[in-house]
């Protein structure tokens, strides 16, 4: 068996650890939390009892002051930063401290880390083999890199947090805590566009009551099974009518999120309306005031300019009066800690005229003057699909008081790097969001792995003094290497090296006119490509003075006044209204030499920003005595001028694939696997928002199938996985790997179809597929493929007979909902799904104090289908509980997978405290 001391010998970079005797003064006896501390203290305590008691299966006691032996003492300490945390040994005492009660919380979770344990959105990773527990040595003090950081989760179809309840969002910020992150932020589609979500209500001052519950509201609708339209192509379909099985995990035939429960696919009357927009809010109610004791902020927020509704138009066009009622809505209704105004769409792909952006402008700042007027107690921001308009990207940040952050998801469902114009924005907050996962380039049922581009990413936002970094994504547990990397690059980027001297940084899209004649230069070459739609150049130079050369070609426009930019070396304009054309026309070389140019930190930075359409370069020179770079812009190397190679997507990432192999299947081995496989995973549908469509392939499977080596690859190392926990999670992402597998042969045999073929590659991809439902994502899933179109109806019409209704794969118990915190004197409500070919005979929940006493069984009610509830007590002490099902041909089922050795465990906190 392993030692703690052989754990931490590998998991950390700090620790020393010799294995004594059972006497020896390392073996720890108590945990110390001193009297009066602040909640979040309190809790982190707990928290470190609770994960030395599932590592070591010893349960620690509480005092409130250290014995003369061996402790581990919590506590605040104001000479450090607010989220910083430490942790400490000064044998025989190690110390968990933090700048505030969130700091402490904080090195709790760290410390867990040390443990073994490992953190996601969907819930917790502990190791199954139990360790032998004594006081490590540790020497650990960390701030985080970013003062945000957090997930931007979407909706608006079957995936993300349409169908999130209050349990949903309260599991959601107790992970979000666990990973160290502290914003969960939610964009609001208005009404038109393409329809109202009730996330946010729009009205007036006198529209709701003292509680915030609305009097006069407007159609508003989450995703439901029953819509017809539903965006997205989605058409309606009972759950009732689901094939393999899949009927069975669901309890109504409208799957819709609570709020909508008796109102679906739309609420049909004034009254229903209003009740939608108060179930929502009273759900804001009730987990934001959750997230707020853990230390994460809020935001909600829709789009500018103002859309508003019909019911509301009517009765008023005053845009700041209606911003006034919103917000005072709010401050009555939940808390919230940001609002941010998402600028136009259209933007990333149409560019926008300077009137929209002039519109836009007034009606953030109609929204600050709102906002003051109402003496809200949240703060405003932006966000937006770019992060500015097209003639400038950091436009904002000269036209917006600074106290509004400005931030933006990455372009290109994240195909495109963050954006570097966040280094041109200066004295204000500044959140970069980059995709967890695309609704496009993959869809949202396939599989994407992206811990490189997460890092890249991440580094990018630090490099341009981004102050936040956030997630975009639907789904959870699929995510969980990319979660857990962006989490950790806002801490932690010690794998990311500083450039090397001469080494550049460009971005923007590449162009090449390899025929072209170009007038006015013997180097045709150097103005035969180009970098366009680009931002800041960076340079990593020793610092000095430098003659810099700015070469440039207009390939595309035929005419002066297209393509209009200004030119800035270290921050100072050397250029401005620069129009190629008109200088020298089309295909002509026109070169700008400036001299002088002072490099004080290491790095020389070049920004062309646009006034029209997007600006492009062909070359840059930068020289010196002793030092000299020249980039061909786009093009090849060419006499002493080095090739443009283009700037990869992502950065190396096997160690991080190796501790998380390591921890999830006890067999780091397995992390080469996904390695190979990070952000090359191979496209299983035509790409399209938000899944994709599983059209016709004419390629032959056989010419496709060597993509997909990496599933057998996998499958090979599955003898090689102890313990019951590691085979579960090893066996969910073999279950994926064969699912996107399947749906690429079924694509294949789509382009000649076999009716009896498609039959039975349809069935295995249902059945790999129901292998991972374990969270609302995934169930989503299963919807997607029914109720759209592209999925099983395309393949169905193939078929010569329906799909078959009963289950075809092995028995499971499915808890979607997974909490590990809760608040004292609140009851914890279970949905469990018992699945399999026949009803079982019983669902029970085996509960008792954490690490001490009997097992108590408290039998879970059917509620319809395959699916059963069971209400835990309200509990004033710590808990831990399993579930089991009895089958109908005797056998038994046990969730998790590790119980009753290792079961799910319940830490109860007390903003009282």
């Amino acid at each position: 068996m392993k030692t703690l001391a052989m754990l931490l010998a590998v998991s950390s970079t700090l620790t020393t650890f010799a294995v004594q005797g059972a006497d020896d003064p390392s073996v720890v006896g108590v945990i110390v939390c001193p009297e009066g501390a602040p909640s979040n203290v309190k809790l982190a305590a707990k928290e470190v009892r609770r994960y030395v008691y599932l590592r070591t299966g010893t349960l620690l006691p509480l005092a409130v002051r250290a014995p003369a032996g061996s402790a581990i003492v919590l506590k605040t300490d104001p000479a450090l930063e607010k989220q910083q945390y430490r942790l400490k040994t000064d044998r025989p005492v190690l110390t968990i401290s933090g700048g505030s009660d969130v700091g402490v919380l904080y090195g709790a979770y760290a410390f867990a880390e040390k443990l073994g344990v490992r953190f996601y959105l969907h819930g917790d990773v502990v190791p199954d083999e139990k360790i032998p527990f004594q006081l490590p040595v540790l020497d650990e003090n960390r701030q985080p890199l970013f003062a945000l950081r957090g997930v931007n989760p979407w909706g608006s179809h079957p995936f993300g947090f349409d169908a999130w309840s209050a349990d949903d969002y309260k599991a959601i910020f107790t992970q979000l805590a666990k990973l160290r992150m502290n914003f969960l932020g939610i964009h609001c589609y208005p009404e038109g566009h393409p329809y109202a979500e009730p996330t946010v209500w729009h009205g007036l001052a006198g529209d709701f009551d003292a509680q915030g519950r609305v009097r006069a509201s407007y159609v508003s609708r989450y995703f439901n099974t029953l819509l017809t339209p539903a965006w997205g192509d989605y058409l309606p379909k009972r759950t009732s009518d689901y094939c393999s099985g899949a009927a069975q995990l669901f309890e109504r035939d409208d799957w819709a999120p609570s709020a909508l429960e008796g109102h679906c696919p739309l609420p049909q009357t004034p009254e229903a309306c209003n009740e939608v927009f108060n179930r929502v809010a009273a759900q804001f109610e009730d987990a934001f005031t959750f997230a707020r004791q853990l230390g994460v902020k809020t935001c909600l927020g829709t789009e500018a300019p103002l859309v508003l509704p019909k019911t509301v138009a009517q009765r008023t066009h005053d845009v700041r009066a209606v911003y006034e009622g919103t917000f005072r809505r709010i401050m009555a209704a939940h808390p919230l800690d940001y609002y941010w105004i998402w600028t136009p769409e259209g933007w990333t792909w149409e560019g926008n005229k300077l009137a929209q952006y002039s519109n836009t402008v007034a009606d953030i700042k109609l929204a600050a003057e709102a906002l003051k007027n109402v003496q809200a107690p949240f703060q405003l921001a932006t966000a937006g699909w770019v992060l500015g308009p097209a003639h400038d990207r950091a436009a904002f940040d000269s036209d917006l008081p600074k106290n509004i952050p400005m931030s933006a998801i990455s372009r290109n469902t994240g195909a495109t790097e963050v954006d570097p114009a966040f280094g041109r924005i200066a004295g204000r907050e500044k959140w970069a969001i980059p995709w967890l996962e695309s609704d496009n380039r993959h869809g949202l049922a396939a599989l994407q792995l992206e811990v490189g581009r997460m890092r890249r990413d991440a580094a990018d936002a630090r490099t341009y003094g981004c102050t936040g970094l956030m997630g975009l994504h639907w789904r959870t547990d699929i995510l969980a290497p990319n979660a857990s990397a962006l989490a950790q690059a806002a801490w932690d980027q010690s794998w990311s090296t500083p450039p090397a001297a001469s080494s550049w940084s460009v971005a923007g899209q590449i162009a090449n006119y390899p025929d072209a004649t170009i007038a006015g230069t013997p180097d045709a070459p150097l103005y035969r490509s180009c970098r366009y739609d680009l931002g800041t150049i960076r340079l990593a130079a020793p610092n000095g003075a430098y003659k810099v050369t700015l070469k440039f070609c207009e390939p595309h426009f035929k005419a002066a006044g297209e393509r209009i930019c200004d030119v800035h070396l270290q921050g100072r304009t050397v250029l401005t209204n620069l129009d190629i054309f008109a200088k020298v026309g089309q295909f002509a070389a026109l070169d700008f030499t400036f001299n002088d140019i002072a490099v004080t930190d290491g790095a020389l930075a070049i920004e062309l920003v646009a006034r029209k359409s997007l600006p492009c370069i062909s070359a840059i020179a930068v020289e010196s005595p002793g030092f000299a770079s020249k980039l061909n812009c786009g093009g090849s190397a060419y006499r002493d001028w080095q090739a443009d190679a283009p700037k990869p997507r992502g950065l190396p990432c096997d160690d991080f694939y190796a501790d998380w192999a390591q921890a999830n299947f006890g067999l780091a081995e397995a992390g080469k696997v996904f390695v190979a496989m990070d952000g090359k995973t191979p496209q299983v549908t035509d790409g399209g928002c938000p899944s994709g469509r599983l059209t016709p392939v004419k390629t032959p499977w056989d010419d496709i199938a060597p993509q997909f080596a990496f599933v057998d690859e996998l499958e090979r190392l599955r003898p090689r996985i102890r313990g019951a926990g590691n085979l579960d999670r090893f066996d969910y992402w073999l279950s994926i790997f064969k699912y996107v597998r399947s749906l690429a042969q079924l694509r294949c045999a789509l382009a000649q179809p076999d009716a009896n073929d498609l039959a039975r590659l349809y069935a295995d991809a249902y059945r790999h597929l129901l292998a991972t439902v374990n969270t609302p994502g995934g169930l989503a899933m299963v919807v997607n493929m029914e109720n759209h179109p592209g999925w099983g109806p395309s393949v169905a019409k193939h078929a010569a007979q329906p799909w078959p209704r009963e289950y075809q794969g092995q028995p499971r118990l499915i808890v979607p909902t997974v909490r590990s915190v809760v608040t004292r004197g609140e009851m914890l409500t279970l949905k469990i799904i018992a699945l399999d070919k026949q009803p079982v005979k019983s669902v029970m929940a085996h509960l008792r104090p954490m690490g001490k006493g009997d097992w108590k069984a408290i039998p879970a009610s059917p509620i319809a289908r395959s699916v059963h509830e069971v209400k835990l007590p309200a509990s004033d002490d710590d808990f831990e509980y399993h579930i089991s099902a009895m089958t109908a041909d005797g056998s038994k089922l046990i969730w998790p997978a590790t119980a009753p050795q290792l079961n799910q465990t319940v830490v109860v906190t007390d903003p009282r405290w």
